[in-house]
């Protein structure tokens, strides 16, 4: 073999080294068990500094295809999750999106502030959802019959659609908002604790954007 047919042997290899996860595995046992809507539910944003917790809810028509390519939205491209998304939001049967703003994050603390987007997320969904797949949480506020799963969104289909959903939203939303507040580069780290965006709390001080009870933010 020669060093071009290795070299493209070597590149199709390592392009299939991870493999999804993904599956309706979940949304099919709870329609087994006589459920028809199921919505899967994530957030974003939870350990950033700055901007608002973001939760989505959506509720997958199991008759579709999944979009190609879904996933946790972590592992997914810009480009894909934008992609991702639109088609999420063209199949789906609903969705729903809400986000909790960094003062009331400050005042509830950050926990309970996904709680509440995640909740909210679930009660603006038409037709309402009667099973719940959340990504890690719990939600006892809602009297529905709910599975938590850990690293949900690797894992169902109907929770990664949710994280991409809510991460496709959350960026374009603090991608907004850099347009206001320039100084501390929102449009690059999305209010994550990055090198920069520390910097520029050191030089500039928090802005109404930034979770004052968050470690960092102030000096």
């Amino acid at each position: 073999m020669g060093d071009a047919e290795k070299k493209d042997s070597s590149q199709t290899d390592e392009s299939n080294l991870r493999v999804s996860t993904i599956s309706l595995d979940f949304e099919n046992r709870a329609v087994a068990e006589g459920f028809k809507f199921i919505a899967g539910v994530d957030e974003v944003g939870r350990g950033c500094l700055a901007g608002a917790v973001v939760a989505a809810a959506v509720i997958l028509d199991l008759s579709k295809p999944l979009p190609n390519g879904l996933d946790d939205s972590k592992k997914i491209t810009a480009k894909n999750r934008e992609r991702i998304a639109e088609e999420i939001r063209e199949n789906a049967v609903c969705y729903a999106i809400a986000q909790i703003e960094a003062d009331e994050i400050d005042r509830i603390n950050i926990l309970q502030a996904t709680k509440k987007a995640m909740s909210v997320a679930v009660g603006k969904l038409n037709p309402a959802a009667d099973f719940l797949l959340i990504d890690a949480l719990q939600l006892k506020e809602i009297n529905l019959p709910q599975k938590a799963i850990i690293g949900g969104d690797a894992i169902s289909a109907s929770i990664a659609a949710a994280s991409v959903i809510a991460k496709t939203y959350r960026d374009n939303l603090m991608r907004g908002l850099d347009k206001i507040y320039p100084e501390y580069g929102f449009s690059s780290h999305v209010g994550y604790g990055t090198r920069a965006h520390f910097e520029a709390l050191r030089k500039y001080g928090a802005c109404p954007l930034h979770r004052k009870t968050f470690r960092g933010v102030l000096s």
